[in-house]
């Protein structure tokens, strides 16, 4: 399952909100028997990067999505969280 674009506006931020959205998404994928979920996050979005390594997710992979990406030293992030064995 790959859980795409979450975001909070801003004025919620902070209170939870984000750390609950993820944990449904992990509640809802155990429950549907996905294996895990993945997802992509930018290198400056280091306070979502910090909930999903919380939320279980490792990171797995980094990739320069274009040339002018290498010329800034920009790279995305993949993470993915695995669910088989999880109760």
């Amino acid at each position: 399952l790959e859980l795409m674009r979450m975001s909070v506006r801003k004025d919620y931020r902070g209170r939870g909100v984000s750390q609950a959205l993820c944990g449904e998404v992990l509640r809802f994928a155990r429950a549907r028997g996905y294996g895990a979920v993945v997802l992509s996050t930018s290198m400056v979005q280091v306070p979502a990067q910090r909930l999903y390594v919380r939320q279980g997710f490792r990171k797995v992979g980094a990739v320069t999505p274009s040339l002018l990406g290498a010329v800034v030293c920009f790279q995305m992030f993949y993470y993915r969280c695995d669910l088989s064995g999880d109760t």
